[in-house]
């Protein structure tokens, strides 16, 4: 993977040392590769004006996780068949605090994919400036199409091993892609049952009725569109009016579209694998939720059930003209193609609400094209924020109400914009958030680093 995309073309001797170090010691991790680089090639300035951050090999340090977990996880399916996964956590960095980021269970999910979650983690949570470190998980596992029974028993299993690595001052692991409510359920009452302690921070993203936080579901797609509302209303305006179209239909893309309609915004599409949706009069939020979270139907249901909506099987929801792009379905949905595709039809802003779901170089042709762009560290925080907020709530033994958990997530994300922001400008790139994001992210982890010494 070249040097070749960033925004800056003049790149410390460091940065390109530390790049290479990488590539060499992970050449079959294309999407921790990716990760990294594009974290990298924003930090000359950083390196330029604080040697020591080269000196000491702070980036070197910081590319390679604290402790990489794999482990066996057995499990018996409704039949009686064997069935062996491999399950993964990737402790990354502590600098700033316990380990903290999501379980992914999906067919997808190797070790390089968990390295590229782990290490955006990072800096994301470090820009929440709540005191967590960065760290992910998941396993190779599908829950598509497998019963109540056989989830529990795959997620006790999951955790009969991990349970061992995790702990409030450690290690507190939450949802992400295929791991939910009823996941998260499974997975905290075999830690009980392990640990024989009721320590209701060690896992987030619990039900409301047994330390749960209001706001936790809606808390990624929410706290992304406030993030966006934020940038431009720094640039002279708002969401209200304004053509949206978010991809995917999962729960990132659904309270993404629920937070940008109460902002005055009209979301035209959506999209989920097989095709995407268009509803030019705005979308049906019930329909949809109807649709996915109820029923667990294709988007192409939505074209049947609502007078006026196009289906359009396969293609780029992309193609479809917005104001506003929110990419809230997986990593490398958005290239540059299809930006070049929206930077034609006058799009102004892009934030990232699922996980790099934007490429190098369709990154490139928005900064080119004078387009606002939130990078997912920066944008999507609201998921990790909140299961702060979780946490918190657990240590007092208390629970807030939505009201006051949605205030607390606008405050972090307007936190974690204007350090964006003014990390950018401070480094002479006003304006550049994924620069912006980059810089404050790494400043905040580098500079603990240094402090406690060489761990």
């Amino acid at each position: 993977m070249p040097f070749s995309h960033g925004a800056r073309e003049d790149h410390h001797p460091g940065v390109r040392s530390a790049f290479e170090h990488v590539a060499r010691r992970n050449p079959d991790e294309p999407e921790f590769q990716q990760a990294v680089l594009e974290v990298l090639e924003c930090l000359s300035p950083a390196l330029s004006m604080y040697p020591r951050y080269a000196t000491e090999r702070v980036l070197e340090r910081l590319c390679e996780p604290e402790r990489q977990i794999i482990f066996r996880v057995p499990w018996r399916d409704d039949q009686g068949h064997i069935h062996v996964n491999r399950g993964f956590r990737v402790e990354f960095n502590s600098a700033l605090g316990p380990y903290k980021g999501g379980l992914r269970f999906h067919p997808s999910v190797n070790l390089g994919v968990v390295k590229f979650l782990g290490f955006e983690q990072i800096f994301k949570n470090a820009l929440t400036g709540m005191g967590i470190g960065g760290g992910k998980g998941g396993s190779d596992f599908d829950p598509k199409g497998r019963s109540d029974n056989e989830i529990e028993r795959f997620c006790q299993s999951f955790m009969t091993e991990l349970h061992r690595h995790l702990g409030e001052y450690t290690d507190i692991p939450a949802g992400d892609i295929g791991v939910g409510a009823r996941e998260i359920g499974y997975m905290f009452g075999q830690y009980r049952r392990l640990s024989n302690r009721w320590e209701a921070g060690v896992i987030t993203g619990k039900g409301m009725d047994w330390g749960g936080s209001a706001v936790r579901t809606e808390a990624t797609g929410y706290g992304t569109v406030m993030f966006t509302q934020r940038m431009l209303e720094r640039n002279g305006r708002g969401l209200d009016g304004l053509k949206v179209v978010v991809s995917g239909s999962g729960n990132v893309a659904i309270y993404a579209v629920e937070k940008a309609q109460q902002l005055g915004a009209t979301v035209v599409a959506c999209s989920d694998s097989g095709g995407y949706v268009v509803d030019e009069a705005g979308l049906d939020l019930d329909l949809i939720k109807q649709i996915k979270e109820v029923d667990r139907e294709r988007i192409s249901v939505y074209a049947d059930r609502r007078p006026g909506a196009e289906y359009v099987e396969g293609g780029s929801v992309w193609d479809v003209p917005c104001h506003v792009a929110l990419p809230c379905a997986t990593q490398n949905e958005l290239d540059a193609t299809a930006a070049k595709t929206l930077v034609n039809n006058g799009v102004l802003a892009v934030s990232e609400g699922a996980n790099m779901p934007t490429t190098p170089e369709a990154v490139q042709v928005f900064r080119e094209g004078k387009v606002l762009f939130a990078p997912g560290k920066a944008a999507n925080a609201g998921g990790v924020a909140t299961s702060v907020l979780e946490m918190r709530q657990n240590a007092r033994r208390t629970s807030w109400s939505f009201d006051h958990a949605e205030s607390e997530l606008a405050e972090t994300m307007a936190g974690i914009h204007d350090r964006c922001e003014e990390a950018a400008e401070r480094h002479g790139s006003k304006g550049d958030y994924v620069l912006g994001a980059n810089l404050a992210g790494f400043e905040m982890v580098a500079d603990a680093m240094l402090a406690q010494g060489l761990i």
